[in-house]
């Protein structure tokens, strides 16, 4: 008699989720749905439209005849997701919520629910995402455990190695979400399936058209941060910062060109809305101590382009660290720090403390300390570390040549003076 395996299925009320829940239900499994409620709506306006999701996710539960349950993560996703972004945004950085949220919320709170307490024997999501394994391998793996039946040969203690299941580029590149997938854990990667692995975003569709979901295929996607909405960014920070009055002060002469609410309100790259200036500035960098925010006058300044950062300690999703990377002390890839941005060669450099410094094989516009650096070879996505730190930008290696080209060309000019009349 065949075990039929039950698979809590993570249910957000849009299409990929939906979709996901379909097909486990074909494949033969037992599904639950769970919706996941992270942001306290009630406590303010124009948040999410979260009581829309639950009731849509809660009819496609219906319609697939399928469990559905509820579950508040509010306080958790407040300790370890909100809490981390404001102070990261003190610090000057541009955090990624959406990675965080992965590794903190869905990928080891829901999946520790799901199976302590519906008895999940693994979890699914609606990500564009997969994995090294067959879903068949993923019934077979033990959840939190680092060494599965030592055996005791000789008086030594063997534990039997465990092969790493490695994190993969969906099919649809366009739609591949393993960006945001790059900080969870080996255990959590290893009781996870990803329905969705080998499917388009326009199939997808067409299946939640063909099955009765009609009502999610003209859904709006959700884009952005939840919890802020259709709000302005700078209005909705400063609910929870005070106030840091600074000047905007200009790259290229040092002029105050105006003054702001708060560095943390704005990220590098982005138009800074300068008042009484007709002409476009951008920022370029953010001083916290005085908190000067430098702008440049066009949008692709010098002083936005940057090849080199560093990160804080790397995640690697399958091996801690490459062997490759242990051996060389340096190893070729390629990287990306926006989702969907193009993938730049690079090269990678092991730190002692874990961390990397990265190469870029050609500078990049508004890199930003807070985000992070992920790291893929070929279609395999290696994990990712936070860029706590910037090489130079182009402009301040430009002002050192001409700096230096100045000193040399006063050195020559004085030491032709100083020649002995013939």
């Amino acid at each position: 008699m065949n075990v039929v395996r039950h698979v809590v299925c993570a249910m957000s009320g849009g299409v990929d989720s939906s979709v996901a829940a379909l097909l486990l239900k074909r494949r033969g499994y037992q599904v639950t749905g769970v919706f996941m409620r992270n942001w306290d709506s009630l406590d303010e306006r124009g948040v999410c439209n979260s009581e829309q999701d639950c009731e849509d996710a809660y009819k496609v539960c219906q319609m697939l005849d399928i469990p559905f349950h509820q579950v508040s993560y509010v306080k958790e996703y407040w300790h370890e997701v909100f809490s981390n972004l404001l102070k990261e945004y003190q610090k000057g950085r541009t955090p990624n919520p959406d990675i965080l949220c992965n590794k903190h919320i869905k990928f080891k709170h829901f999946l520790q629910y799901a199976i302590s307490n519906l008895g999940a024997d693994a979890i699914a999501t609606g990500h564009y995402a997969r994995t090294s394994q067959e879903d068949e391998d993923v019934f077979q793996q033990r959840h939190q455990t680092s060494y599965l039946y030592p055996l005791i040969i000789r008086f030594e203690l063997l534990p039997i190695v465990v092969v790493a299941v490695k994190l993969f580029q969906g099919a649809d590149l366009m739609k591949d979400q393993t960006f945001f997938l790059s900080q969870i854990s080996q255990d959590a990667l290893r009781k996870t399936l990803f329905p969705l692995a080998g499917l388009t975003k326009d199939f997808v569709k067409k299946m939640a058209a063909e099955a009765g979901f009609r009502h999610l295929v003209r859904k709006k996607e959700s884009m952005g941060i939840c919890f802020i909405g259709e709000r302005n960014f700078e209005k909705f920070i400063l609910e929870y910062l005070e106030p840091q009055p600074g000047n905007f002060v200009s790259i290229e002469d040092g002029k105050i060109m105006g003054t702001h609410k708060g560095w943390f309100t704005f990220t590098l790259g982005q138009r800074a809305r300068i008042g009484g200036q007709r002409d476009a500035w951008f920022v370029v960098d953010k001083d916290i101590t005085t908190g000067e925010v430098f702008v440049a006058p066009t949008t692709n300044h010098p002083a936005l382009f940057r090849d080199n950062l560093r990160t804080d300690r790397f995640h690697w999703i399958a091996e801690e660290p490459p062997v490759e990377l242990v051996r060389n002390m340096m190893m070729e890839c390629k990287f990306r720090f926006l989702h969907q941005m193009p993938l730049v060669p690079c090269t990678v450099t092991l730190n002692q403390d874990g961390s990397v410094w990265v190469t870029l094989a050609e500078p990049l516009r508004a890199l930003t300390p807070g985000q992070f650096a992920v790291f893929y070879k070929g279609d395999e996505c290696l994990g990712s570390g936070k860029i706590v730190r910037l090489g130079p930008s182009m402009h301040t290696l430009q002002l050192g040549r001409d700096r230096q080209r100045g000193a040399e060309t006063a050195e020559a000019t004085a030491d032709h003076g100083a020649e002995p009349a013939a």
